[in-house]
């Protein structure tokens, strides 16, 4: 999981807090793996002296005051760039592919464009390993059918996502 894309696509949706940023990616992202907040900062940090945002207005609370950061256009571009890229076809995609997915729909993206680009990419690779099995010996065959296997596992579900889009979407939206 990518934590700077990922808050990169929620300042996308719209301006905010770190505080706001930790809490929306713990709940959409982070079951299990909450960030910590030295973490989202020290993103932001990152991103900020990289270009992709900036610190807009600072309001006063009852402790330090707070920073709300807003995406650049550089941002903005990265992280289309990287969202409509599709993830490399190898097994164990399921975070990165269900990230791209809420980001897309959390962004009014065509998420569904994106499921059919990734199953694209899955077939190509699944053709290529196909290969592999035929051609390779014993090793090379088992090695293949796992990635085989992973990969038809990745497609069910991508199947599956596609038909829950409008579902998933009003679940994620607030």
């Amino acid at each position: 999981m990518s934590v700077p894309y990922a808050l990169l696509g929620l300042l996308e949706r719209e301006p905010s807090h770190g505080y706001d940023l930790k809490r929306d990616y713990d709940a959409l992202f982070g079951r299990g793996r909450p960030l910590s907040f030295g973490q989202v900062y020290a993103t932001l940090g990152r991103l900020a002296r990289a270009g992709k945002v900036v610190v807009g207005e600072t309001e006063a609370g009852a402790g330090p005051d707070r920073k709300r950061y807003v995406i650049t256009e550089t941002g903005a571009t990265e992280f289309e760039s990287w969202l409509t890229e599709p993830v490399e076809a190898e097994p164990h995609l399921q975070t990165v592919l269900f990230t791209k997915v809420v980001l897309a729909l959390l962004v009014d993206r065509d998420a569904e464009a994106y499921l059919d680009a990734q199953r694209a990419a899955h077939l190509k690779r699944m053709r290529e390993l196909t290969e592999t099995k035929r051609t390779g010996d014993l090793v090379d065959a088992l090695l293949a059918d796992h990635g085989l296997f992973h990969l038809e596992s990745d497609l069910r579900w991508i199947d599956l996502t596609a038909a829950r889009l409008d579902a998933l979407k009003r679940e994620v939206l607030p």
